[in-house]
């Protein structure tokens, strides 16, 4: 069988010098029908090696549902990139950052009463060790000594920017080894001296995340990891975006000079992203270092394969710059063909917001209280004829007010917004709206909603009911009302297609929401931005008749749905 081992000055495979040119790919970021010709573009570049995250929340949302179907074979996804010819490393936290919601972790696990995240607190530990072992299953037998392609996995992720819990580092180790790991482990930092101090161990191998100044990052990666190979273990070649900011590029040039610094060195690299995809669903993560941001829809991430998985400027740029130290195949990539665009009348269906349920409490229940994993969650109290200032401790994330079904505002987190003056009336109603979990740094885990009770001219309000939503059945749910004149409509139509298609829904003119075909939620839109499409993956299009539908929050303008021949993302910051 072959063999993977970390040497004195290089990775080696079956006892000879090796470079990795690995480039990430997420398969939750993927439709798994896609997930092979991702991988075969990968190759197609010159690299030898596809890396993937483990997001623990896709595979486990539910505490004791274990799930590795579908999107979350993980199986399936490393069995396709051995067919390729390809080797894998394996990242699977427990925590991943990743600009995923929670950081990976799941919502249940973080709501735990008296939970020690990221550190070696035994119910944590006990919950993490469970995790790993699932994985584990699924990544031992894949091993490159047992004829798999798994050649790396790695323990927790850029742990010196969070904590330095040896003993939990530890465990993580231990657990991984008692699984039957074998191959060689690693962990990853920035390299800064007090990171790589901090989130490493003695017999892990220390790689780095960087952009730039490679010569430099390397020199202070070398002065912590003596021996052995250098590797940058993310080389970011792009960007994520967040609503309400702009579409982040790099440019080509300029990245394909800092990939050649690199490999000029002799390192090894993971190019972060390969290709981003798409945050399908609810999925997208958000940052918050004091103004909170929530992640868009797409995680094109400016990466060498767009969000459709077609390459870029980049993707050539790059094979020019692999293709001097690495074979590189002569099959060429085909650039994409516009994709069909046409427009669909819209019928409104009605307004979807469901009637009030459960019994009343002195505070607003959290979406974690409710085990909540869906977006949204109706709130109301009785206002018995008062007006006057309404406040809440904290609204995570959007608020949308009103007094006996009319509108007075919205409270939004990322504009610090808490409290707005309400008229007298009978019935207050708040519409909540998680828009993505903190992903990093000490906001892992907040709870969501109505945080900290409320009150009405200083005086607490009390008696709360709280009713879940669950965002992805609403595209089937029971509507009623005027939705035309109502801005919380469900608007559906149909449209013919002669063979699947990967699709572009442009949503100019639609305000805030969620949009689907074919019953795939396929994520969030708002007219914040920057981006103005989002994308419908050729799997889940049919021939013949297929269904769009959009399920607004605020009052959109059109009344129709466009596609387009390709990505619109907004405007670029070069």
């Amino acid at each position: 069988m072959p063999t993977f081992a970390i040497g004195d000055t290089d990775f080696r495979l079956d006892g000879r010098p090796h470079r990795i040119l690995s480039g990430a790919l997420h398969y939750f970021r993927i439709h798994p029908d896609q997930w092979a010709d991702r991988i075969r573009k990968a190759r197609l570049l010159g690299l030898n090696t596809i890396e993937t995250y483990v997001a623990w929340n896709a595979h486990e949302p539910v505490r004791g549902e274990w799930d590795v179907a579908g999107a979350n074979d993980l199986g399936r996804f490393l069995d396709l990139i051995a067919a390729e010819g390809l080797h894998a490393i394996v990242r699977p936290g427990p925590y991943i950052c990743a600009e995923w919601h929670n950081g990976g972790l799941p919502a249940w696990l973080t709501a735990m009463p008296g939970i020690g995240l990221r550190r070696s607190e035994p119910a944590y530990l006990a919950e993490v060790a469970t995790y790993l072992d699932r994985v584990y299953e699924i990544v031992a037998p894949r091993q490159i000594d047992r004829g798999g392609p798994v050649v790396l996995v790695q323990i927790e992720n850029e742990y010196g920017a969070y904590g330095a819990d040896k003993d939990y580092l530890a465990e993580l180790v231990r657990v991984t080894r008692s699984a039957g790991i074998m191959v060689p482990l690693t962990t990853i930092d920035q390299p800064e001296p007090q990171m790589l101090r901090d989130g490493s161990l003695p017999g892990l191998h220390l790689t780095g995340s960087f952009g730039s100044r490679a010569g430099e990052r390397l020199a202070t990666l070398r002065a912590h990891q003596p021996t052995g190979p250098l590797m940058c273990a993310e080389f970011w070649d792009g960007w994520f975006d967040w609503w309400g900011g702009v579409h982040h590029t790099t440019s080509a040039a300029d990245s394909a000079a800092e990939l050649d610094a690199l490999l000029a060195a002799g390192a090894s690299v993971n190019l972060y992203m390969l290709h981003g995809g798409t945050n399908f669903g609810l999925t997208n993560g958000a940052n918050d270092k004091g103004r909170y941001l929530p992640i868009t829809t797409s995680y094109d991430y400016d990466a060498p394969l767009d969000e459709a998985g077609d390459p870029t400027e980049k993707f050539h740029a790059f094979r020019a710059v692999i293709a001097k130290y690495a074979p590189v195949p002569d099959e060429q990539v085909a650039d994409a063909a516009p994709a069909p665009a046409f427009e669909v009348a819209l019928t409104c269906d009605g307004e979807w917001l469901p009637a009030p349920t459960g019994e009343a409490s002195a505070l607003p229940a959290t979406f974690d209280a409710l085990a909540h994993t869906s977006a949204l969650v109706r709130y109301d109290a009785a206002l018995d004829s008062r007006g006057g200032l309404l406040a809440f401790g904290d609204v995570r994330d959007r608020a949308w007010v009103e007094v006996d079904g009319s509108a007075i505002g919205v409270l939004s987190r990322t504009g610090n917004e808490r409290s707005l003056p309400v008229p007298s009336g009978e019935r207050l109603t708040v519409l909540v709206e998680d828009q993505g979990r903190v992903n990093y740094d000490e906001r892992l885990g907040e709870a969501k909603g109505l945080i900290g009770g409320a009150t009405l001219d200083g005086v607490p309000l009390e008696g709360w009911t709280a009713t879940p939503i669950d965002v992805a059945a609403l595209v089937d749910a029971d509507t009623h009302a005027d939705g035309a004149s109502s801005p919380r409509a469900r608007w559906t139509g149909s449209f013919d297609l002669d063979t699947t298609s990967d699709l572009f829904l442009d949503t100019d003119g639609w305000g805030k929401g969620y949009a689907f075909v074919n019953g795939f939620l396929l994520g969030r839109y708002w007219r914040s931005g920057p981006q103005q499409t989002l994308y419908v993956p050729a799997p889940v299009t049919r021939a013949g008749r297929n269904e769009v539908a959009f399920v607004e929050l605020e009052r959109g303008t059109a009344a129709s749905a466009r596609f387009v021949p390709g990505l619109r993302l907004g405007p670029r910051e070069e």
